[in-house]
């Protein structure tokens, strides 16, 4: 094909699956970190959790999510990504509806466990399935698209958080952080009924593109896999032990450090700023404010990842928004006043949305297959304990020192760290050893 019809067939897909699929990590995002909204409204006071219980909490949804990630993405390869998608959403909806009804502390802590069981594979799953979709030039820009759904669900999901909580106060005689979770929960079940129907396993079984276009971009997606599995030859087991991927799981630890430290405690930071700052917010206008620095980081996130695939650069568009943003962050509580504190906690949001849909280029570009299918579970799996040490560490640093400034340095360290490595690994990357198999 010449590359008006390249266009319109990668068009046509993108505008098929996209927008559903951002639909789907939409609502999962926002049961994975509503918490964070529960918490500073209500949750920690009705079940007497401490800043470290709560931490705990909020963070041991990863220690389930490690345990199945790559058995999950293993089977999603095998059978089929409408099926077992499906069969994700399912448990993490009635899971995630549960938690309406925690009565203490302990049940919080079981079902949030519970809900990293039922949700392991999802994420990695959707960019193992998007492999099977997209040429590798266009990937960056498709992952972003997909992944915008992180920083829209974290804007919009705090202000609809926000809104549940205040209005649904009462409603079925719940506390409105328990309605929160309930309305919130419902949509997962419906739409895994929906992507039963909805979504297609591979280009050849798409009755909604034409039989040339089908076989052309089988053919692409085929003929470049072949060239990859020639120039690199790596197998499943190479996938999960090889010190490069190890490496970019340590990046991705520190690119969703921050993500997740910012996802959990940016609500109890912006209550945090009334007392600092002797200004006051309903539960409305913190998820408001709240909603900022993500709003900003949607756009960038987009435009840096079309950037990166126009140029097919992807080191720098790793390691740059990464090191601004993991400088920025610890800066924010010693601001003089909250305009400036938040214009630093925006540069940090930014910073992490911009790295991310390229991070995911980076491992696409040698895993294929099997390799991919675990290699990429292996990443976002220990990338993602992350999320069960940053919250946790935040609330223990918090009620340690009695301020947020101690937990926000060590977000800083660790995405300057991780920045650092994403160099250290483009310097490397030529050696002998390290693109074919030992």
């Amino acid at each position: 094909m010449d590359t008006e019809p390249r266009s319109r067939v990668v068009r046509k897909v993108a505008l098929r699956l996209v927008p559903y699929l951002c639909l789907l990590y939409f609502v999962n995002y926002l049961d994975r970190v509503n918490i964070g909204f529960a918490g500073p409204n209500g949750m920690r006071e009705e079940l007497q959790l401490t800043a470290t219980a709560f931490g705990f909490a909020s963070g041991i949804f990863f220690i389930g999510y490690l345990l199945l990630e790559v058995p999950s993405n293993l089977a999603l390869h095998r059978f089929g990504a409408r099926r077992w998608i499906a069969r994700i959403m399912v448990t993490w909806g009635v899971l995630a509806t549960a938690m309406a009804f925690v009565p203490n502390g302990s049940v919080l802590i079981l079902l949030r466990f519970l809900l990293g069981v039922a949700e392991a594979g999802f994420f990695p799953g959707i960019i193992l399935y998007l492999t099977y979709w997209f040429p590798a030039s266009e990937r960056a820009r498709v992952v972003a698209l997909f992944m915008a759904a992180i920083p829209i669900s974290s804007a919009l999901g705090a202000t609809l958080s926000g809104l549940l909580i205040e209005a649904g106060d009462g409603w079925f005689g719940l506390s409105g952080w328990r309605v929160m979770f309930l309305v919130e929960g419902v949509p997962a079940l419906v739409l895994a009924v929906v992507t039963w129907f909805y979504l297609t396993d591979r280009p050849s079984d798409a009755k909604w593109l034409t039989a040339d276009e089908r076989r052309w971009l089988a053919r692409e997606l085929l003929e470049e896999q072949r060239r990859t599995e020639a120039e690199h030859h790596w197998p499943l087991r190479k996938a999960l032990t090889h010190p490069r991927v190890l490496a970019l799981a340590f990046v991705y630890f520190g690119i969703v450090y921050g993500l997740y430290t910012l996802g959990f405690f940016l609500p109890t930071i912006i209550a945090g700023f009334e007392q600092q700052f002797g200004t006051t917010m309903s539960v409305v206008e913190r998820g408001l404010v709240n909603a900022v620095p993500y709003a900003i980081g949607a756009v960038v996130m987009v435009l840096w990842a079309r950037h990166g695939d126009r140029t097919r650069e992807r080191t720098w568009h790793v390691a740059l928004p990464v090191l601004v943003g993991g400088v920025a962050i610890p800066i924010a509580l010693y601001l003089g006043n909250p305009v400036a504190a938040m214009a630093a906690v925006t540069v940090c949001a930014v910073g992490v949305c911009a790295a991310l849909p390229t991070f995911w280029a980076l491992p696409t570009n040698f895993l294929t297959g099997a390799a991919a299918a675990g290699g990429i579970a292996l990443i976002n799996s220990l990338g993602n304990v992350s999320g069960f040490v940053g919250p946790y560490v935040t609330g223990w640093l918090r009620d340690w020192t009695g301020t947020q400034r101690a937990g926000l340095w060590v977000v800083g360290v660790c995405m300057v760290t991780a920045a650092l490595v994403v160099l250290r690994l483009d310097r490397t990357a030529g050696r002998p050893g390290d693109q074919t198999d030992s």
